[in-house]
């Protein structure tokens, strides 16, 4: 049986990503959308989620693709309304409040997946693969990009809770915490926050898993092309996972590559925790962002007109 699946949020990752995942994925259907500003032709369209689900009794799961502020309460919504749960990245606005939710999810028998879709790009897990039994004697992150094109206009992105440039930042986090098989800690941080703003533009991170060194460099003042690249010395030579973990080489051969199917791959895992009744709520990238804002020495740098 297909799984029904209802969609809150529809903005420009639901369009450009949610929507054609979910087509293109067997035994999941798009049954209706929540959006308080767009509808979709053909498909039943409502105003909130709670108007949603008292109407749509047949969906099954719920994909929220809303800002992490005021999920929380979206999230406990379709919990108690007996439907699983699927949270776009990051799954919330604090650890404490996933925990929360696990805990409803658990005690209702209800799946909650925390999605991380850049694990799914098509490299990572040739990369993990690759890597594993090997000696990693240092790693260094460098995920650069432009926040005018990639959240033009977005001011929830600069605002408490929105994560500023841990938002393209976290997907770095969360394919180091999949491909290393050891827990990584953090160790330092520098926060870079423009004045007016609540939520860095540049970060700077120094962490470790074991006795290996990782550094990270986030910053969303990239003008050029984006670089979302993680490189690691190991006792077989370099390797470099690119592209958002796109691409793998090792001593500058590609030895890994492939089409992007990350959400198409997200809603089948969905859909597969389901029929086994379990969840999947992997909360260490969030885990490392927490600590960098605890633990950051902070720096207000110019006004920054987004």
């Amino acid at each position: 049986m297909s799984l029904a699946v209802g969609l809150v949020g529809l903005g420009a990752i639901a369009r450009a990503q949610h929507l054609p995942a979910i087509a293109e994925t067997e035994g999941v259907h798009l049954a209706a959308i929540a959006s308080r500003n767009a509808t979709l032709p053909d498909l039943p369209s409502y105003p909130d989620l709670r108007t949603m689900l008292d109407a749509e009794p047949e969906i099954g799961a719920v994909s929220l693709c809303t800002p992490p502020q005021g999920r929380f309460d979206q999230a406990m919504a379709v919990l108690r309304a007996g439907r699983h749960l699927m949270l776009e990245k990051p799954p919330g606005m604090t650890l404490s409040e996933v925990e929360a939710l696990r805990e409803t999810a658990a005690k209702a028998g209800l799946t909650i997946f925390a999605t991380w879709h850049s694990r799914e790009a098509a490299a990572v897990e040739a990369a993990r693969q690759w890597l594993a039994g090997l000696e990693i004697s240092a790693i260094h992150i460098d995920w650069r990009e432009d926040v005018r094109k990639w959240h033009p206009g977005q001011e929830w992105i600069w605002q408490p809770g929105g994560l500023g440039v841990f938002d393209p930042g976290i997907n770095a986090l969360s394919i180091l915490t999949r491909v290393l098989r050891q827990p990584v800690r953090l160790t330092a941080a520098a926060l870079s926050i423009p004045q007016g703003r609540q939520t860095p533009i540049a970060a700077d991170l120094e962490m470790c898993a074991g006795e290996t060194p990782i550094s990270a460099a986030f910053d969303w003042r990239e003008t050029g092309d984006e670089l979302w690249r993680i490189t690691l010395q190991t006792d077989r030579g370099a390797a470099t996972l690119d592209k958002g973990g796109a691409e793998f080489s090792t001593d500058g051969e590609v030895i890994a590559t492939g089409e992007n199917r990350e959400y198409a791959n997200l809603y089948a895992r969905m859909r597969d925790l389901v029929r086994a009744g379990q969840s999947d709520l992997d909360l260490a990238p969030m885990r490392l962002v927490a600590d960098a804002f605890i633990n950051a020495r902070f720096a207000i740098t110019e006004p920054f007109d987004a």
